[in-house]
Formats: structure tokens, C-alpha cells, sequence
């Protein structure tokens, strides 16, 4: 499986006026459609926010920082939510996994209509413990087109945002990918219209892929003309950090009332992390000690 590695990688071209981010991201999709068992609609979106948001979560400063991507559309999917750290691990759910919808008349899924239109939320815990959170309006449900207004609405920086994720007809992920490119506020016309020339005319990010393009290929096509240096590369994938403790802190935070009718009932329970679909185990005797865990 060496060919489909994933990794992003960083850059810098046109004298540092532009910055620019690429991933090869099939493995974490893969492994977040497996957990999830996603319909390739559902696979789709959630790949493609898991991508935007390794290479987001790179833009911040700090090894303890974590970015949140959170789609809250009106569409047939649900919530979109991503969490992704500062050293390349990446989790996330789509609340409605089994949607179809009839492709697009491209033969695109129809990954807009999915989400509808709703909120985008961005938010960023920083390792000082402060939060920050930016919101704008879901412009078109594609996931790259919303992340692009985010940055330009949000925080006034012109980007390019491209995304993919290619299905393959057993539902498995066979591609996956992006790019962010971004435009220093010192960027100069020339290097502004030079770009907008080859933005107009790249391929899809998938169909790049499929040429066999990886991250550093992908930036070359889109940064074709200017004097592109990597800065940067780092191993990412889909991984989360929940574990039985998390879940039993959980379990504490309903309260006894709660616990004291789960133990009367004298059933095991069962808790699924919504993150990684990983399932916790409680017997009646363990619910009994976590009760007394809150006197």
C-alpha cells in the first residue's frame, strides 16, 4: 500500500507572495469510510472536509493547537464535523452515513445538495486555552467553494481551495486529495493574474490523482510559471484519541439520576465514539462503580 501513502506538504512560490498547501489523503478517507461504513455521497464530504482540515490545522502556530471544521447544513447529511491536530492526525463523522442522491449532470456526486445551505463553523483551540471560532454562511455545500468564502469572508485572505475524493464502484476510496493556496497581502497583479490564468485551466483535483500527480506534483500544476519552494512535509492520517476513561468521564457527566435508571434496568450498555465508531462496554457492575466514582 506504499503507493497510497498520505502526507501533506507546504510551500512558498512568487518571491513568498503565495503559500500554498497540498495532501494525499485515500488511506484516512479509507479508513474514516470503514468506521463510518459511508455511502460514497456520505465518504465524499467527510474525506473532503478530513483533507481541508489537516491543511488548515497547518496554518495554526502551535504542536497543541486543534482545528474544527463543522458543517451545519439543512441537506439530507446532517452535521459535518473534523478535528484535526498539529502532528497530522485527523477524525471526523457525517451524522446521515447511508444518503444517495442521484449524480450530478457532470457525473459528480452531488456533494452541495448533501449538505445544503446552513453555517460553516471554524474553530480553533489554541494551546493557551483560548478559543476562537469563525462562522460564515454554507455557499454552495462543496466543501473546497465553502472553504474558500470562509478564508475570504473570515479572515480577508483571497484563496483557492481544491478538493477531491474518488469513489470507486465497490464504495471503497481509490483517490484523495487537495490543495490551499493562498495570496500574501503584498502579492503583486502580475502574480494575481498569473495564477487566476492556470486556476482556470487545472483539472479536477481527482483527476489529477488519477494522472498519478502527488502532493508536490499537484502544486507544480497549479503553480505552474513560478518559482515554487517546498518548505515542509508531514505524514497525516485518520486517527482518534478517545478512550474507555473518556467515555466513563462521559458516562459521570449524565448525572446519577441517569446512571441509577441504566443500572436498574440491568442491561450491559454499549457507547460508540462518534469520531471513530469504536464501541466501549459498561456491565451493571461497572456502571456501579462509576455511580460511586460521584459520591
Amino acid at each position: 500500500m506504499a503507493e497510497y501513502q498520505d502526507y501533506m506538504i507546504r510551500a512558498i512560490a512568487a518571491n513568498d507572495e503565495i503559500r500554498a498547501f497540498a495532501v494525499t489523503s485515500r488511506n484516512l478517507v479509507e479508513e474514516a469510510r470503514k468506521a463510518h461504513n459511508t455511502s460514497p455521497l456520505a465518504t465524499a464530504a467527510l474525506g473532503r472536509t478530513m483533507s481541508a482540515a489537516v491543511m488548515m490545522n497547518d496554518m495554526l502556530k502551535n504542536e497543541d493547537d486543534l482545528l474544527t471544521l463543522q458543517f451545519n447544513g439543512d441537506g439530507p447529511l446532517g452535521q459535518i464535523t473534523v478535528t484535526a491536530d498539529h502532528h497530522g492526525n485527523v477524525k471526523g463523522f457525517v451524522q446521515h452515513t447511508d444518503v444517495k442522491l442521484p449524480l450530478k449532470a457532470d457525473g459528480h456526486l452531488d456533494v452541495g445538495r448533501g449538505v445544503g445551505k446552513g453555517t460553516l463553523t471554524v474553530i480553533r483551540d489554541l494551546d493557551d486555552g483560548k478559543t476562537y471560532n469563525g462562522q460564515v454562511e454554507i455557499h454552495s455545500g462543496e466543501i473546497a467553494d465553502d472553504i474558500t468564502h470562509y478564508f475570504a469572508e473570515s479572515e480577508q485572505v483571497p484563496s483557492s481551495v481544491g478538493l477531491g475524493v474518488l469513489v470507486d464502484t465497490d464504495r471503497t476510496v481509490r483517490k484523495a486529495g487537495g490543495f490551499i493556496i493562498q495570496l500574501m497581502p503584498f502579492t503583486s497583479d502580475e502574480t494575481i493574474d498569473k495564477l487566476e490564468k492556470n486556476l482556470k485551466n487545472i483539472p479536477y483535483v481527482t483527476e489529477m490523482l488519477e494522472e498519478g500527480l502527488n502532493p508536490e506534483g499537484m502544486l507544480e500544476r497549479v503553480l505552474d510559471g513560478f518559482d515554487v519552494r517546498m518548505t515542509g512535509k508531514m505524514p497525516v492520517q485518520f486517527h482518534c484519541n478517545c478512550t474507555r476513561e473518556r467515555v466513563e468521564r462521559a458516562l459521570m457527566l449524565l448525572g446519577e439520576p441517569e446512571l441509577v435508571s441504566m443500572i436498574e434496568a440491568g442491561r450491559e450498555v454499549e457507547l460508540a465514539c462518534q469520531f471513530c465508531g469504536k464501541k466501549y462496554r459498561f456491565s451493571v457492575d461497572d456502571l456501579k462503580k462509576i455511580r460511586e466514582g460521584l459520591c
